[in-house]
């Protein structure tokens, strides 16, 4: 059985999810550290002027009246929803896809999780890959750390895919996206780049890639 380890994301870049989609089971880490520049609260998408970065504000422990010392939990991490954060994500979606082939097939199932409000980041991105995993039409069936586990046995450790300052790991053939036209193909964006442009084929592109064999 191919067991791969990973970290709950923003939805996920397509790196993720080609993880997911090799894999027999899934597992999350659920007791890591909170860090900041990785798909924990941040998604890359395709706009008209090129890649789109989308970052959901945090409240640091210190805006909380905690005291603590080193880092948060990312379990613990919760959003800034002071910001209307999930108004600007929303309408870029809209500007940036709403020419796709398939946004509109999945508006409707999409439009909850940005018109409700979610106190804690991980929760909210296990609601939006439970979005995913529907839009696949996969089986969503997962496990989750009860502690940090340093060293992984057994098990593929493909954590780190949740840095979003590499694309390491991701041999990645074009698809159609919506302005590759103008700045061409851009690879390992969020999920719903690949979900809105080739809908109900996403699954099979995703079982056709592979990651490095050198990676993980």
């Amino acid at each position: 059985m191919r067991s791969v380890l990973l970290h709950p994301s923003y939805f996920g870049p397509i790196s993720q999810w080609v993880a997911i989609a090799e894999a027999d089971k899934v597992v999350f880490e659920n007791e890591d550290n909170y860090q900041k520049q990785t798909y924990r609260n941040r998604m890359y998408i395709y706009d008209a002027n090129g890649k789109l970065t989308l970052n959901i504000p945090i409240r640091h422990s210190s805006s909380l009246g905690l005291k603590t010392k080193g880092h948060q939990k990312y379990k613990d991490v919760q959003i800034e929803n002071e910001f209307d954060w999930q108004t600007q994500h929303w309408r870029a979606f809209k500007t940036s896809y709403q020419t796709s082939p398939f946004f509109e097939f999945y508006e409707d199932d999409l439009y909850p999780l940005y018109h409700q409000e979610f106190k804690f980041l991980m929760d909210f991105n296990y609601k939006c890959m439970e979005f995913v995993a529907d839009s696949l039409q996969i089986e969503w069936e997962f496990e989750k750390t009860d502690e940090f586990i340093l060293e992984p046995k057994d098990i593929i450790n493909h954590r780190e895919l949740v840095n979003a300052k590499t694309n390491k790991g991701l041999i990645n053939a074009n698809y159609t996206q919506v302005f590759d036209s103008k700045a061409g193909f851009l690879p390992n964006l969020c999920i719903l780049d690949l979900i809105f442009n080739e809908g109900n084929a996403s699954l099979d592109y995703l079982e056709s890639q592979q990651l490095d064999p050198n990676f993980g």
